[in-house]
């Protein structure tokens, strides 16, 4: 699922930042020893860019611009670190550079499709109309780029182009069926009040893609809609399944409950919602903590560092990220044994959070 989002959505505006746990767990990426390499072969424009997506992955955007930066100053021609450091300008907030990056690299090659791609990524935040001209020059060169069609397609239901996004939806979708596609026409259907073609879409991507949980939860809030209080508890069900903490499926599945009769069902999953929207707001202010020690650690300002790592554990005790990064802190200010507990913390959290081999006490 979280491929098919990187390679199917705009940056701008498709992407949610994971900054939590979950995130960092089953990425297959071991942050510890990415730092400790990155530290050994500084002009190892491969590890740094690996460092990046890492850190990226984390929330840590700020690190991991900074990553990306030093892998295209050690390879200045690597395209895979630029695009990474375009997209992650866009998430930073830097949509700025991130356009004159794209635009420069779009103006040295003007028929490649995807650089023209890259440059209507980065102007979907900052320009609709310029990321459409974009998108429309990829498919001029490129009729069959499906990434562009669907992009455009989002930069149009954003700018309350509904019929034109549809269009181009379907288009996508004649070239290459994709999960991520019928979905977003199924809420597109769904905006435009064609229920019946909103729920046949929905259930076509769930069909494609089973563990697809916004598109369970998307159809249950259809079905919702229709008063079908049996389907949409059952599609609200498949989405908690693929993902206990989508809060939203659980506060809609209370109102099913509630509507058809379960009142303690209702009230269970009112307040699990609650707790997780709790939660997730916990754990987002420990992401904004965690990269702020993590840019101040690496300007060289330990005790600042230290002040807001654990402002993060305070906020969010399980966060692994800061825990291990208040490992690192501590072993800066030569302060061995709260850097082992640290550590320790953050691999109990996180198994993949390995201290780095000096740290190894």
């Amino acid at each position: 699922m979280a491929g098919n989002l990187r390679r199917f959505s705009s940056l701008a505006l498709a992407g949610v930042l994971t900054t939590g746990n979950a995130a960092a767990r089953g990425q297959g990426t071991d942050l510890s020893r990415l730092w400790e390499a990155a530290a050994r072969a500084p002009q190892d424009a491969d590890v740094q860019n690996r460092l990046g997506e890492a850190l990226e992955r984390i929330g840590a955007l700020d690190a991991a611009i900074d990553a990306y930066r030093s892998a295209l100053s050690a390879r200045p021609d690597f395209r895979k670190a630029s695009n990474n450091l375009i997209l992650v300008l866009v998430k930073a907030g830097k949509g700025e550079e991130a356009v004159q990056r794209a635009r420069a690299l779009a103006a040295a090659a003007p028929e490649d499709p995807d650089r023209h791609f890259t440059l209507g990524l980065a102007q979907s935040e900052q320009n609709v109309s310029d990321a459409i001209e974009s998108f429309r020059r990829v498919l001029a060169i490129a009729p069959r780029h499906t990434l562009a069609r669907y992009n455009l397609a989002l930069v149009l239901k954003r700018a309350d182009r509904l019929p034109e996004a549809i269009e181009e939806l379907e288009r996508a979708h004649a070239i290459e069926p994709r999960p991520e596609v019928l979905y977003t026409l199924g809420v597109s259907y769904w905006h435009q009040g064609e229920v019946e073609r909103a729920a046949q879409a929905l259930r076509a991507a769930v069909a494609l893609q089973p563990d697809y949980a916004d598109a369970h939860y998307t159809l249950g809030a259809v079905l919702k809609a229709t008063h079908d209080w049996t389907g949409a508890a059952s599609s609200l069900r498949r989405a908690i399944a693929v993902r206990p903490d989508l809060s939203a499926a659980h506060y809609a599945l209370s109102q099913v409950l509630q509507s058809s009769g379960d009142t303690s069902g209702a009230r269970a999953h009112l307040a699990e919602a609650e707790r997780l929207r709790l939660r997730a707001q916990a754990e987002q202010q420990a992401g904004v903590w965690t990269a702020v020690g993590i840019r101040q650690l690496d300007a060289g300002d330990q005790l600042a560092s230290l002040e807001s790592f654990r402002r993060a554990i305070g906020v969010f005790e399980t966060y692994a990220p800061a825990h291990y990064q208040l490992g690192r802190a501590l072993q800066r200010l030569n302060r061995p044994d709260e850097a082992r507990a640290a550590f320790a913390r953050a691999r109990q959290l996180n198994p993949s959070l390995v201290p780095p081999t000096t740290d190894r006490f």
